[in-house]
């Protein structure tokens, strides 16, 4: 006689799916990495979108793309409301940054990695590919201590009174785009410095976790809504704060943003306004950075490095994986 065994709900994905999803940023990585100081942007996201794609349609989930590359007419890229997996497992919702840092690979620069969180389904924010106002700090601190309609300088002199030293000790990381040059003079006017980076900022927020390591205090800004849940979703397993608004100033965005069931435009997001149930996050870096190694090519091995979060149990793994099987990443 056979015996049916029940496996409750939330484990669901730390038993079957943890190492799951770290085949799959590892595959989009190895597939990115291939294109690495060839100049082609496109090329190197395309292979790692598909790379992602092929691997996520063999696990045993029954998954939705909520966040990814653009709205179903922009296929071949992952795009919002794609059906992903065999069809057979837990319903989950999925976020993807199949390639974050285009420019950091096709230049060869540190820092670019493959993304992705998995969250049970119904709880991750279904938003557009539209820009997101973000700020973020580590854990440790009372709630609400960042604010994100208050000025920059407001934050930082909060956030070093919370640290108990002056805000020439703090360092903001900024994207270094031109709609942030009034922020950044702001920032300096404290005596904080600012860390500028030119792509990356899921792995900027969550460098903000360790500042201790990495240096990084905060993080202030307007990035791509995408890169900014799944950086939510990163702080979900290892604490942290995070505040963001959609930015949604055409008619069309706000449109598109009512159609996935956002009433309010205006709604400020804490991290657990984006992820609202158990999450599962991984990252696989394709070049070296300051998270994560990059992508090996050795003679007879290909070498990675991912770290993999869940929520639920704050737990933290880095995998350092050797791949033998060479002629299974060559189909990729």
């Amino acid at each position: 006689m056979s015996t049916t065994i029940s496996v409750p709900p939330q484990l669901l994905l730390e038993r079957i799916l943890t190492l799951e999803i770290v085949r799959v940023t590892e595959r989009a990585a190895v597939s990115a990495a291939r294109l690495r100081g060839l100049g082609n942007e496109k090329a190197a996201d395309q292979a790692a979108v598909d790379a992602m794609r092929r691997e996520l349609n063999r696990i045993p989930i029954e998954g939705t793309v909520v966040i990814g590359e653009g709205e179903r007419d922009e296929a071949p890229m992952l795009f919002i409301g794609e059906k992903v997996g065999i069809n057979a497992g837990p319903q989950v919702d999925i976020a993807v940054d199949p390639l974050e840092g285009t420019t950091l690979c096709a230049k060869d620069m540190p820092g670019a990695i493959a993304t992705m969180a998995m969250a049970e389904g119904g709880t991750l924010l279904h938003a557009p590919d539209v820009y997101m106002q973000k700020i973020a700090i580590g854990p440790g601190y009372d709630k609400h201590l960042i604010d994100i309609d208050a000025p920059p300088e407001d934050n930082i002199r909060r956030l070093a009174q919370a640290k108990g030293v002056p805000t020439s000790s703090i360092t903001a990381l900024v994207l270094d785009r031109a709609r942030h040059a009034e922020l950044i003079s702001s920032i300096r006017k404290t005596g904080a410095s600012v860390r500028l980076i030119s792509d990356g900022d899921v792995a900027g927020v969550i460098h903000t976790a360790d500042s201790d390591n990495t240096g990084v205090d905060i993080y202030i800004g307007t990035g791509g809504a995408p890169e900014g849940v799944l950086a939510a979703s990163a702080l979900r397993c290892i604490g942290g704060q995070m505040y963001t608004r959609l930015i949604l100033d055409t008619h069309e965005k706000r449109n598109r943003a009512e159609s996935m069931g956002i009433s309010d435009p205006d709604m400020i997001y804490s991290i657990e306004d984006m992820v609202k149930g158990d999450c599962l996050f991984a990252a696989t870096g394709v070049t070296d950075g300051s998270m994560l190694s990059g992508v090996k090519f050795r003679k007879d091995v290909i070498q990675t490095e991912t770290v993999v979060m869940r929520s639920v149990t704050g737990t933290v793994r880095y995998i350092k994986a050797d791949h033998r099987q060479l002629d299974k990443f060559h189909l990729d």
